[in-house]
């Protein structure tokens, strides 16, 4: 590619920037959006939120059925 086209090629993808001065954007290349968390960390956060949920349900079914069997 010669130098001349080059340089048109250049200037053609950057002349939107001269109208936009001021807000042109630090990067040309579209932004991949980015998760405040990890998918890791929110699956953690997930087992140790169910599973202590589902924890107090087996606790509180073991102690009503214990209560329940104590009467007799």
């Amino acid at each position: 590619m010669p130098a001349k086209q080059r340089m048109r090629v250049a200037n053609e993808k950057h002349s939107q920037n001269i109208t936009t001065r001021g807000n042109v954007p630090k990067s040309l290349r579209p932004q991949e959006e980015k998760y405040p968390v990890g998918p890791i960390l929110l699956g953690l956060f997930l087992f140790v939120v169910c599973g202590s949920g589902m924890l107090k349900i087996c606790c509180g079914l073991h102690r009503s059925i214990i209560c329940v069997f104590s009467f007799f």
